[in-house]
């Protein structure tokens, strides 16, 4: 994914993000789509990832530690 024009690296913190590498977009994690920089709203800092929306941050919380997570 690095090579995709325009791709922005970030570091996702609590509340913030940094960006490593500037760039216009980056993308979501759990559906692959493209989401603007001015758009990001969701993410994960534990996870380092970016999401298109509530949906699918609750979908890859659920990958990554399983529907029985309390």
């Amino acid at each position: 994914m690095a090579d995709i024009q325009g791709l922005a690296v970030l570091r996702y913190g609590t509340p913030h993000f940094d960006i490593v590498r500037p760039g216009q977009f980056v993308i979501c994690a759990a559906s692959g789509a493209r989401i603007d920089l001015d758009d990001l709203k969701y993410w994960s800092a534990e996870f380092q990832e970016a999401y298109r929306g509530p949906e699918e941050a609750t979908r890859s919380f659920l990958k990554h530690r399983g529907p029985s997570f309390r």
